[in-house]
């Protein structure tokens, strides 16, 4: 029998081979918890091929309708892009995009700001060439948070599709478009090139892409693509969705 004290005896608060009195780390459950989510959010990206800017609807009063009409119809992300609005009143409008991606499993991604994706608990932050840079954005909020980029030329492009820290990236312009006025369009060109990069991490072709011209971003290798007017201009969001994400799908 091993007298008490010695290395191999079981003790309160030791186990087997561990010095009397030294503290048992249990496992970190929500380091667990952590991981799982990150986890499960980039597999909802890795899925997704319909990413949709939409304001806040302020003109038309009919935001909770409108983004349950697109969440069910086909849309894996939806972001909330409307400059200008301030934190707090962002962040109340978020919490409708929030509360709504909840009830359909999609992804809610956040503009330009680390900040307030962090306070409203966003899937997503996604930061253009001279915002945030990723490492800083990553320390605001860890592991778990998805973050992409926007890229305007090739050298982007390539930069972002192995960058560490991101996980997805967005080229373009296709098109030009009233969403960013005066910025020139790489064009086709530029998703072409994204799609000989033959990387594996999700990129998006975005700038003036409906159903007039989806076909000939999915032609130039996209396979996925972010919307903006196609639906929030649509007659009916949810038909203009639906559409949209099978042309997309059907693709693959």
């Amino acid at each position: 029998m091993t007298s008490s004290g010695t290395t191999g005896t079981t003790q309160a608060g030791t186990t087997s081979g561990t010095a009397p009195g030294a503290a048992v780390t249990a496992p970190d459950a929500t380091a667990v918890t952590a991981t799982a989510v990150g986890a499960a959010r980039r597999a909802r990206l890795a899925d997704a091929r319909l990413y949709l800017c939409t304001d806040a609807r302020r003109d038309r009063g009919d935001l909770p309708e409108f983004l349950d009409a697109v969440l069910s119809s086909g849309v894996d992300v939806v972001q909330l892009r409307d400059k200008g609005m301030e934190a707090a009143e962002e962040l109340d409008h978020l919490a409708v995009f929030r509360d709504a991606c909840r009830r359909h499993g999609k992804l809610l991604a956040v503009n330009d700001r680390a900040d307030v994706a962090h306070a409203v608990g966003a899937d997503v932050l996604h930061l253009g060439q001279g915002d945030l840079p990723v490492p800083a954005a990553r320390a605001i909020l860890g592991d778990d948070v998805i973050i992409g980029r926007s890229c305007h030329a090739e050298a982007e492009a390539a930069a972002a599709s192995v960058q560490p820290g991101a996980d997805y990236f967005c080229t373009g312009p296709c098109w030009p478009t009233p969403t960013k006025p005066g910025r020139p369009a790489p064009g086709l060109p530029l998703v072409e090139y994204a799609a000989g990069l033959g990387t594996d991490r999700p990129w998006f072709a975005i700038g003036g892409i409906d159903l007039t011209t989806v076909d000939q971003v999915l032609a130039a290798g996209a396979r996925r693509v972010v919307v903006v007017r196609a639906i929030t201009d649509a007659d009916d969001p949810a038909d203009a969705t639906a559409r949209l994400a099978a042309a997309v799908r059907n693709a693959d």
